[in-house]
């Protein structure tokens, strides 16, 4: 029998200035165990698309209750314009942005700990307390991605890789069950990147968590994510199997847009093979710390 559907995304439709749709009437489904790609070129609204499904950004209302609905495992994470406030449907949802959302100067171990701020008492969250349970649950996670020797360290002395994957951690501890990630891999190298999306591949298929993530690059949709979302101008372009993203296909799709989609070498390599070479690095995302923490809390809220 085929799994239940994770999330349920129906009508949905956004709009910031003068009333241009980011995302236009968008319908989107994943199953429960899904590793899914979303893919476009920029100003697609992937971003934003990402952001409503993790309930952080409210969609358009409409009259008369008439808006789009998003809902995970038939509980509304939205409706209508409206937020859920249900705390405990909030922390099934982990989220992980391009700019890791560290607070700097805090150490990687108690990063890793607001992970739990969902799942703790309000009082405790709040000032931040954890026992040595708590930090014990973070160690192994630490352990997990790789980085538990860095525990103590102060997170802005961790590389961009490391920053990502103790992200990863953080979202591990907070025990989700749906993993929404916003170009995590856009500002890391090519072997941190592998590193970060081997990760959540492991966390997919040994967790059987479903994993919802934004790529700037389709060779990594391809290699990681049976199946592809592509949007164009706020709409759903294409939804099916990652091997149909051929150049060709997505060229009549997005035309000269398509070439942004691709690593330099991607169309020299035969279907079915992914390059492990070198290739340009993109640029690194600059790190807000405050805004990082509020959105943390906002996350784990």
């Amino acid at each position: 029998m085929p799994s239940p559907i994770m999330i349920d995304a129906r009508g949905i439709s956004k709009s910031y200035q003068r009333g241009v749709p980011v995302l236009d009437n968008v319908t989107v489904s994943l199953r429960r165990g899904e590793m899914v790609a979303l893919i476009g070129a920029s100003g697609s609204g992937k971003s934003t698309l990402i952001r409503a499904i993790a309930g952080l950004t409210p969609i358009d209302g409409g009259r008369n209750g008439t808006g789009g609905r998003i809902e995970m495992l038939g509980e509304p994470i939205q409706s209508n314009g409206r937020l859920s406030t249900n705390r405990n449907m909030r922390a099934r949802i982990g989220v992980i942005f391009q700019q890791f959302n560290l607070v700097p100067r805090l150490a990687v171990l108690t990063n890793v700990c607001f992970g739990l701020l969902g799942r703790l008492p309000i009082v405790r969250g709040t000032l931040g307390q954890f026992n040595d349970d708590d930090k014990r649950v973070a160690m192994q996670a630490l352990a997990r991605v790789g980085i538990a020797e860095h525990a103590l360290k102060r997170a802005n002395e961790l590389s961009g890789g490391q920053q990502q994957r103790a992200a990863i951690a953080r979202s591990l501890v907070q025990g989700a069950e749906l993993l929404i990630a916003d170009e995590p891999i856009a500002s890391l190298d090519p072997a941190s990147s592998r590193r970060v999306m081997d990760l959540l591949a492991d966390m997919n298929r040994n967790d059987g968590l479903t994993v919802f993530v934004s790529l700037h690059q389709v060779e990594y949709a391809l290699k990681y994510c049976p199946r592809t979302i592509a949007l164009k101008a706020g709409k759903v372009a294409y939804d099916g199997p990652s091997s149909a993203l051929t150049p060709a296909f997505l060229n009549q799709l997005y035309g000269a847009e398509s070439e942004e989609l691709f690593l330099p070498s991607f169309e020299e390599q035969p279907r079915g093979t992914h390059t492990n070479g070198a290739v340009p690095t993109p640029a690194m995302a600059a790190v807000a710390a405050a805004k990082h923490a509020i959105e943390i809390e906002r996350i784990s809220a």
